[in-house]
Order: structure tokens, then sequence, then C-alpha cells
């Protein structure tokens, strides 16, 4: 997967597709690194942390 969970689905992509239990260990992973990477990135800032910037829908 290269793309964002949080992003829409590509038309031609299965998106039912199983996740095993390596994927969804590697999938958890990547997502802590991120929020630590975000953590780090607003401290000691008082804003909330946001690792996920949302997109323009496409149109």
């Amino acid at each position: 997967m290269t793309r964002d969970r949080k992003d829409p689905p590509d038309p031609t992509e299965d998106r039912d597709c199983p996740e095993s239990g390596q994927q969804r260990r590697q999938r958890k992973d990547h997502e802590s690194s991120n929020q630590d990477q975000a953590l780090e990135e607003t401290f000691p800032a008082s804003d909330p942390v946001s690792p996920f910037v949302p997109a323009k829908a496409p149109e």
C-alpha cells in the first residue's frame, strides 16, 4: 500500500483484500512512528498532535 489509509481509494484498487498479521503490525508500527515524529515536531508547543493533513477532494 503506497497511500495513507485515510486517502480515498483508487478506483482500480481492490478494497476487499484481507490484511495479514504481519502487514497489520507493519502498518501499526508505521502509524506509531508517524505519531511519534509529529509529537517531536510540535514539542514544546501547546498545539495538539496532528500527523495527518487532509488533502482536497478530487473534483
